[in-house]
């Protein structure tokens, strides 16, 4: 049994488009028949360049080899062109690729991936979303109004969720860390108010930042937020120097998280060696894959820290991070979108089970969804534009900032 064939699918997310603009998936055909599916995530360039990056990692690095080489292909991929460090749009496309390996490997064994990897340790998956609005909702409002976002999360911890995510502290921008306005933080203490307030403590408070504050920006904005008792401060700076991390995580109560723009146990064991985060929020596409990921959690375990898989794409990702979810003592919860979102679920055959505020691992061969090939080349994304872009202008002093919800499609 070995890789033959690829075919790549960008798919243009439908309204309301929570998950980015478009959903790159890879779908790996074995010599004997048997096919994988796979999602990449990192996309810092247009589709059709993703495209051909995708095709020669392919060629270059698995082609030729049993889906089950994967140590072997991540190590090929990792070294190319004599790197051998983390490589956010390569590593990109090896995840993609990575997924649909394990998910051919699954189908061949008649195995869910989780068996392959220590075996079933959750059951259930405890879940969260970020707070969307209502269909009464304006669109543009929604996000600048606590009264309105309140509502929302009342409403999903009715249908079971026990925790909610939001980010009302303004843009992401292309500038480095800034220095939140005062209108900002009295913005974001508003929220968590009135969040606090609508869902008692039946419902855990998670604070999204994007990356968008200097140190000393973060930290002041944190210490406004303790009374509240967030459940984490997700990436309160940017990305890009990892021991600033740990002043901030040192400088307030509240748990720093985040790792949705790092890739590999490089990266993510930087942060936990500075003590800069205590949740590790990994996004299967972009981190490695399945297997590295399973690494990163394991060192995770080693300094205490839990592993939130995140999630803003498509709906073959979020199914490789529930297999992940499943197999991991040291899980602490599982991003979703809404229960699943409505054309994600479309694209899978409706599957996993979203029950109450948890996911039922499945239990059929590899990531245990029935891929939709033919919705998915129905729609094919025929623009040039990034699944999620950050804003030109910097922070306004002046007015307020808001955050829109990712980049929905145009309607």
């Amino acid at each position: 049994m070995k890789l033959e064939n690829l075919e790549i699918f960008v798919v243009e997310n439908q309204p309301p488009g929570w998950g980015g603009r478009y959903f790159i998936f890879v779908k790996l055909v074995t010599s004997c028949g048997i096919t994988g599916y796979g999602e990449v995530y990192s996309a810092s360039v247009g589709p059709e360049a993703m495209k051909a990056v995708i095709q020669d990692v392919f060629e270059r690095h698995l082609l030729g080899h049993h889906p089950g080489d994967i140590e072997l292909m991540f190590r090929r991929a990792y070294s190319s062109g004599f790197t051998q460090r983390p490589d956010l749009t390569v590593i990109g496309a090896f995840s993609g690729l990575e997924i649909a390996c394990w998910d051919i490997m699954g189908k061949a064994h008649d195995l869910p991936i989780y068996s392959f990897l220590g075996g079933l340790v959750n059951p259930r998956i405890r879940t969260y979303s970020y707070i969307y609005p209502l269909p009464e909702h304006d669109l543009m409002e929604f996000w600048s109004s606590p009264e309105m976002n309140a509502e929302s999360a009342l409403r999903m911890v009715e249908a079971g969720f026990t925790a909610v995510k939001f980010d009302p502290a303004g843009p992401y921008t292309i500038y480095g860390g800034h220095q939140p306005s005062m209108r900002d933080i009295e913005q974001s203490v508003a929220f968590c108010r009135a969040l606090r307030e609508a869902v008692g403590d039946r419902a855990d408070l998670l604070f999204g930042t994007h990356g968008q504050f200097t140190t000393s920006g973060a930290i002041r904005l944190a210490k406004s937020l303790e009374e509240f008792s967030p459940f984490w401060f997700e990436e309160p700076i940017p990305p890009d120097n990892l021991d600033e991390f740990s002043k901030v995580s040192n400088a307030c109560s509240i748990p720093i998280a985040t790792g949705e723009r790092l890739t590999t146990k490089a990266e993510f064991a930087a942060v936990l060696k500075t003590g800069g985060a205590s949740i590790l929020q990994p996004a299967l596409g972009r981190s490695g894959g399945i297997l590295e990921t399973k690494k990163i959690a394991a060192i995770a375990e080693v300094f205490n820290a839990s592993i939130a898989p995140h999630l803003y794409a498509g709906p073959v990702e979020w199914a490789a991070n529930i297999q992940l979810a499943a197999c991991i003592p040291n899980f602490l919860i599982l991003e979703t979108i809404g229960t699943g979102g409505d054309f994600h679920r479309q694209l899978i055959g409706d599957i996993p089970l979203w029950e109450s505020g948890y996911v039922i691992p499945p239990k059929g061969p590899g990531l245990g969804i029935d891929f939709n090939e033919e919705l998915a080349r129905s729609l094919p994304y025929k623009g040039n534009e990034l699944h999620l872009e950050m804003q030109d202008e910097p922070c306004n002093y002046d007015k307020p900032n808001f955050f829109a919800g990712g980049a929905p499609p145009k309607t």
